[in-house]
């Protein structure tokens, strides 16, 4: 039935274990940003963040500035489910090889390739596109991107995971989110500058571009070395086994289903299996982890603006201070997983993100100040940035080998749905009871975070180092 078949040029990092983080000095733990892999992880970011706000917020303005109806402009924004549902497809991405493509760049550079290769492809289609006249025709492009660049995620997010050991991971993040955020502001202002200085669709022509990027990156980087787990080897043997007996069936039926099990079943079966009781209250943990800054995100500029700040003093403390603070943040948080571990990191992320709420409230009573608005937005990045880099290590912890792309994209979807739930009705607490009690409640929407991350934590002392 399914057998593995992988090559690598290379081996993994050797695993670090309590003791060799604990003698590691600041220095060797910063000089982690120096490692090829982490610094690959850079551009890869880049490749994952630039498609993201060109079927978003940059697409809305090309639709409004060509005087699209605003309901029609309402209508793109559905194109970013393919984000949230890319669970879906995941066990393709992570089990069935290209033709060709697989044989010469190995399972996860030939599925990056691809993806990127469609996102390249649907940029430079939309370059050409007429929004006033071929407007289906740019929704569906739009889709292909969105598909394209949801897939590309899933590929990154496994690729991250099984080419550095699992104490490199919160580096591994930090560099992807420099990456990422860089690429976010390429395709944000640097996308509306040559709109403005030149057009939308030579805007859109060099974007498709910058995707090269990304492609070269893929053709750097090595196939990352994966093994299958004892365990979850002998899971897919007994569904092969227990097909085989099923000889009243017809072989491509059974066939189809075995595969089914293995690539979409298993992967849930696997990390119950491995979890046993506190599966549920792990899976319960990355829901609510991000609850409390979602939360505060969906009114943060709406308060800008009615506290009385412009849109170019929110613009400019935002993308500045903003920006580096999460950069900045990112990086400790990556060093902090190196030297500490996964959880300290946790729970150190999650109390300055509800920490940082409060902060918003004490600004919603005081007077509209530049220089306490940037204090607040640096804390509040600075903050998000180390809460990031530690819940995304954390994350890939949780993953098997076997079934990396298929459990990660489960929890990177488990993650943003509570939080986008409970963030809609954010504007009702605001226009009930006004911004300071708006931000206390988001603030105290992360007390089950710390709550559950020190349940983990002792939990983690009761069973003994790994």
């Amino acid at each position: 039935m399914h057998r593995w078949s992988w090559t690598t040029t290379w081996k993994p990092e050797p695993a670090l274990n309590e003791a060799t983080t604990a003698g590691m000095t600041w220095g060797e733990a910063f000089r982690v940003y120096t490692r090829p892999r982490v610094v690959a992880m850079l551009f890869l970011g880049f490749s994952a963040g630039l498609p993201f706000l060109l079927v978003f917020s940059t697409l809305s303005a090309w639709l409004a500035d060509a005087d699209i109806q605003r309901s029609v402009i309402g209508f793109f924004s559905w194109v970013g489910i393919t984000y949230s549902i890319k669970v879906l497809w995941a066990p393709v991405v992570d089990r069935v090889p290209l033709p060709g493509l697989t044989r010469w760049l190995g399972r996860r550079r030939s599925w990056l390739l691809l993806a990127q290769l469609g996102i390249a492809a649907g940029l430079l289609a939309m370059s050409m596109t007429d929004p006033a006249t071929e407007t289906v025709q740019l929704a569906l492009l739009a889709l292909l991107v969105a598909f394209s660049s949801a897939t590309q995620d899933i590929t990154i997010d496994a690729y991250r995971i099984e080419a550095m050991d699992r104490q490199y991971q919160g580096a591994m993040a930090a560099s992807y989110i420099l990456g990422y955020r860089l690429a976010l502001l390429t395709a944000g202002a640097g996308a509306l500058y040559i709109a403005e200085f030149g057009s939308w669709p030579l805007s859109y022509l060099c974007m498709a571009a910058l995707m090269g990027v990304g492609i070269a990156t893929t053709f750097v980087i090595t196939e990352p070395l994966r093994t299958t787990p004892r365990d979850a080897y002998l899971s897919e043997q007994r569904v092969v086994d227990f097909m085989a007996r099923s000889a009243h069936l017809p072989d491509r039926y059974r066939a189809l289903v075995a595969w089914f099990i293995g690539a979409v079943v298993c992967p849930f079966t696997d990390f119950f299996s491995r979890n046993g009781s506190v599966a549920l209250v792990i899976l319960l943990f990355i829901a609510v982890y991000r609850v409390s800054d979602i939360t505060m995100g969906v009114m943060a500029n709406p308060f800008y603006i009615d506290h009385g700040f412009s849109k170019a003093e929110i613009a400019s403390v935002s993308k500045v201070f903003g920006f580096f603070m999460s950069i900045l943040g990112a990086m400790i948080g990556g060093v902090l997983v190196v030297r500490f571990g996964i959880l300290r990191p946790l729970l150190l992320g999650a109390v300055l993100v509800a920490t940082t709420n409060l902060l918003f409230a004490w600004l919603a009573v005081s007077e509209a100040d530049l220089n306490l608005l940037a204090m607040v937005i640096s804390a509040d990045n600075l903050s998000g940035g180390i809460a990031g880099s530690a819940f995304i290590a954390y994350l890939s912890s949780l993953t098997s080998s076997a079934y990396t792309a298929t459990q990660y994209a489960l929890f990177s979807s488990l993650m943003t749905l509570p939080g986008k739930f409970i963030g809609g009705f954010s504007g009702v607490v605001v226009q009930a009871q006004g911004y300071p009690i708006f931000f206390i409640y988001a603030a105290a929407a992360g007390i089950p975070a710390i709550v559950l991350v020190l349940f983990l934590m002792r939990r983690r002392q009761a069973a003994g180092p790994d």
